[in-house]
This record gives C-alpha cells, sequence and structure tokens, in this order.
C-alpha cells in the first residue's frame, strides 16, 4: 500500500531497562515523577506484550526488536522518535535532545526490517544534535501523510530549521504553531495533542493560544477534509490525542489507543471515531506514568514498499 494514511506493518522495541528517564523529564511534563518505580520494566514489558498481542489479534503486522542490555535507553519503547519510514522507500534517522535517547538509533532495527522491505535512501539529521537542534520524529511531527503536510508544535525538541529541512527532503509543507498545557509550559510533543487519520483529527484546540495559529491549524485541517474531534486539556493529559490509524490485514481501519485515552473520550467523541474504524485500546499505564508517551508513540508505522524477491 503505498502514500496512504495509515498500514497495517508496524515496529516495535521491547524493553529491556524501561523506566522514568531523568534525562527528558526536564521538558516531557506528561512524565509523573511520583509514579510507583517497583518492577517498573517488568510491568512495562507485560503491558508491551498484551497490546502487541492486542495488535496482532487485530490482524496487525508487527515487526518486534528486542531492545539490548547495553547501552542503556530507558526510552527505547518509543522508537517513533529516532525513526521514520515513508512509502517512496526514504528512511529518516532524527536529533534526539537527550543523550541517552541518541542510543537508540540502530542499524541492525532497519537491516531487520530489510528482510521484508525495500529501503531505497536512509536521510540522517542527527547531525543537528551538534548544535542542539532537534526534531523527534512522529513524536516532533504528525503527519498528513497523503496531503503531504507536517503539523508541528515548536518546543525545545522541535526546532524549526530541521522540520524544515525534513519537509524540504520528503516533499512535506509544514503548518507550524506554538502549544502549552494547562500550566503554560511548552508541549514536547506535538503528538501527544494531535492524530491525523484517512479522514479525522483529534486535536486539543485549547493547547494552541495564538488565535492565528490556531485558525491556521484549523483551515487546515478543514481545507483536507478531516472531521475535527476537539479534546480538552484534561482529555490530552490522559493521552486522548496520543493515538494512531492503522490497518489490518484486511485493509480495514483501526484506531488505536490507550485503555487511559478511551476511558478519557465522551461517548459523541468516541461515536465520532467510530465512524473512521475500530476503536483499539490497551492497558499501558506503567508506559504512560513513567515514559510520559502512549501508544503512538510506541508504534513506528512501516509505510516502506514491501521487498519483492
Amino acid at each position: 500500500m503505498t502514500n496512504n494514511q495509515s498500514t497495517s506493518h508496524i515496529l516495535m522495541i521491547r524493553p529491556v531497562n524501561f523506566g522514568f528517564n531523568e534525562e527528558t523529564a526536564g521538558s516531557n511534563a506528561f512524565q509523573n515523577r511520583n509514579a510507583a518505580k517497583d518492577g517498573v520494566n517488568e510491568k512495562a514489558q507485560q503491558e508491551f506484550d498484551r497490546m502487541v498481542n492486542t495488535l496482532r489479534g487485530e490482524g496487525v503486522d508487527v515487526t518486534v526488536v528486542d531492545d539490548t542490555p547495553e547501552p542503556y535507553t530507558p526510552d527505547s519503547i518509543f522508537p517513533n522518535n529516532w525513526v521514520s519510514f515513508h512509502a517512496d522507500g526514504n528512511v529518516f534517522l532524527y536529533p534526539m535532545q537527550a543523550e541517552n535517547r541518541r542510543l537508540e538509533r540502530r542499524e541492525d532495527v532497519i537491516a531487520k526490517l530489510e528482510d521484508d522491505f525495500a529501503v531505497k535512501h536512509i536521510i540522517d539529521l542527527s547531525r543537528f544534535e551538534t548544535e542542539d537542534k532537534f526534531l523527534e520524529g512522529t513524536g516532533s511531527m504528525v503527519l498528513d501523510r497523503v496531503n503531504k503536510i507536517v503539523y508541528a508544535c515548536l518546543s525545545p525538541r522541535t526546532d524549526r530549521e530541521v522540520l524544515n529541512l525534513f519537509c524540504e527532503q520528503a516533499g512535506y509543507t509544514p503548518v507550524s504553531f506554538d502549544a502549552v498545557d494547562e500550566k503554560g509550559q511548552a508541549i514536547y510533543h506535538t503528538n501527544v495533542l494531535m492524530c491525523i487519520g484517512s479522514g479525522f483529527a483529534v486535536i486539543c484546540l485549547d493547547s494552541i493560544p495564538n488565535p492565528h495559529e490556531k485558525i491556521l491549524v484549523k483551515e487546515s485541517l478543514q481545507s483536507t477534509q478531516k472531521e475535527i474531534i476537539d479534546i480538552s486539556f484534561e482529555q490530552m493529559n490522559s493521552f486522548a490525542g496520543n493515538m494512531l490509524e492503522v490497518n489490518n490485514n484486511k485493509g480495514e481501519a483501526l484506531i488505536v489507543m490507550s485503555k487511559n485515552a478511551f476511558s478519557a473520550l465522551d461517548e459523541e467523541q468516541k461515536a465520532t471515531l467510530k465512524k473512521y474504524g475500530k476503536l483499539v485500546y490497551s492497558d499501558i499505564n506503567t508506559i504512560e506514568a513513567n515514559g510520559g508517551g502512549s501508544t503512538r508513540c510506541m508504534m513506528a508505522e512501516v509505510h516502506l514498499p514491501e521487498a519483492h524477491s
């Protein structure tokens, strides 16, 4: 499948040292410093395995790669920040703010995918780390893959210069804006406040304080025929913005989210979403509380063309 918004091929990284990452906590207000730390890696592995089984049970093709004990990478469960895979065969590698997250970039992960998929070019943007400029993959950018639009809230982890370079090289148009939580802190990743599906967009419009930017984002979504599902700060804080549309092996749409996100949505919002796909959710409470990311961050979509033997 090419040039579709969603794919049935997903890459996920099973953690070995999952835990609260001090290096990212400064800019990620979604991490809970008071979250239970006992047995956190074992609990995260159980949640991870359950989510993989849920996806596979729905007919999604999930490639699981185990993280390695060395180097120490507590956030490796969120691969969508360091790599993205595109329908033209391009693979992008991204500059990461936290030094221990830079260690997540692994050539062997890409090599494993090359058994089944065709990789044309690897475009490495990680050199910007030397300039303290960052762009953390599809965390920093929410891609409308069909209309070639990138939505991005600028933050310490999302630099305008690197964003523009990605857009140039991948053929996208940027729609950038500032976004803050209810305390006025910059939201670290765009994918916690919004999600783009084939026919819908979930977004916390309250998080965009500048009225002109808010109108710009809304008009861009409306001009591309997305039905807007507006979520509150409270729903965003339960990761209701951090969902992802994927396909199953029959081409049917699934909208994947966490149990917390599902519980935070009201009945009207769920009914609207169900027009666009089956709602699928999994309990990943430990991962959300300690990692400050949810289901969307755990899934790197593989849009690469399939390899022909």
